[in-house]
C-alpha cells in the first residue's frame, strides 16, 4: 500500500499545484472582470496577450459548444483511467508520468468549474487564438510531453536494439 501512495506522489504533486494555479486564477478573473471585459496591463501588448473574462461551455479553445454534459462525463472517466493507470507506469517513465499528472490536474480544474459553475472560465488570449485558461494549457502541454516522450522513447528502444545487434553480430563474427 504504501508503494502505490508513493507512486502517486508524483501525480498528486503536479495536478494540486495546477489545479490550485488554475482555480485561483480564475477566481481572479471572475471577481474582477466582468464578463467580457478585457484587461491588458501594457498597450504595447494589445495585439499579442491580454486577459479577458469569458466562459465556455464546450471543451479547450471554443470547440464544441453547448455539450457541457458529455464533457463532464468523458473529463470524469479519463481522470479516472488516469488514477487507476498511473501506478502501473514504470519508475524511470519521468515524461509519461509529468504528461499524465498534468492532464490530470488540467482535467479536474476545468471539472471544477463544469460542476459548480456549469461550464469553464478562460481568461487567457493571444493573438486571434481562441480564449483558454490554465488547465487547458496544462492538458495541451501534457500532450506535447507525451508526444517528446514516446519519440525519446522509440529512438533509445531503437538505439539499444541496434547496440544489441552490433553486439551479436561481434559474438558470432569471433
Amino acid at each position: 500500500m504504501k508503494k502505490k501512495l508513493h507512486s502517486y506522489l508524483i501525480l498528486l504533486l503536479i495536478a494540486s499545484i495546477i489545479i490550485a494555479l488554475d482555480q485561483w486564477t480564475k477566481a481572479l478573473v471572475r471577481e474582477n472582470l466582468a464578463m467580457g471585459e478585457i484587461w491588458i496591463p501594457w498597450a504595447w501588448l494589445s495585439p499579442y496577450a491580454r486577459v479577458v473574462h469569458w466562459y465556455n461551455t464546450g471543451v479547450a479553445f471554443g470547440m464544441f459548444q453547448d455539450h457541457g454534459m458529455i464533457f463532464k462525463v468523458l473529463n470524469s472517466i479519463i481522470a479516472v483511467l488516469i488514477l487507476i493507470f498511473f501506478p502501473r507506469l514504470s519508475e524511470g517513465d519521468w515524461f509519461l508520468k509529468i504528461a499524465l499528472s498534468m492532464q490530470f490536474g488540467g482535467a479536474v480544474g476545468n471539472l471544477i468549474d463544469r460542476f459548480t459553475l456549469g461550464h469553464v472560465t478562460d481568461f487567457i488570449s493571444i493573438g486571434n487564438f481562441a480564449v483558454f485558461n490554465i488547465a487547458d494549457a496544462s492538458v495541451t502541454i501534457g500532450v506535447g510531453i507525451m508526444i517528446l516522450g514516446l519519440w525519446y522513447q522509440e529512438k533509445h528502444d531503437k538505439a539499444q536494439q541496434a547496440l544489441a545487434e552490433n553486439k551479436h553480430a561481434g559474438d558470432q563474427s569471433g
